[in-house]
């Protein structure tokens, strides 16, 4: 009795091997946007533990957000992606940045983000 063969042809094998290849470069593409988001994240959240960054005005805030993003090697986020609203217990900092990075010949990857934290006073 004759026994079939199994496996993949060369050809098959070539075309899984190019299909994994396209997954791979635009996660390369796509890592990199997320873990300056993340950044963005951490960074607002450790900013608001401080007890004085609510008391703090809005330039302060600023400086030292984007001296945290410059450890970080943050590139995307401008200060015109930063906005901060005085609210009666604190501030309301939000961060909205889009980041295109280019994919293949014309295609792009666009990442929008948006990040919100809200400092606020701690009563006595």
């Amino acid at each position: 009795m004759k026994r079939a063969q199994r496996g993949m042809t060369l050809v098959s094998f070539i075309v899984v091997l190019g299909v994994v290849g396209v997954f791979v470069y635009m996660g390369m593409k796509l890592i990199p946007m997320y873990s300056e988001y993340y950044a963005v994240k951490k960074a607002l959240e450790s900013m608001s533990q401080d007890v004085e960054m609510a008391n703090t005005d809005a330039e302060k805030i600023k400086d030292l957000f984007f001296r945290r993003m410059d450890v970080n090697y943050s590139e995307d986020v401008k200060p015109e992606n930063m906005k901060l609203v005085r609210r009666d217990a604190g501030w309301l900092v939000t961060v909205d940045y889009e980041v295109r990075r280019p994919l293949i010949a014309n295609l792009d990857v666009v990442g929008r983000f948006h990040a919100q934290k809200e400092f606020r006073r701690i009563s006595d």
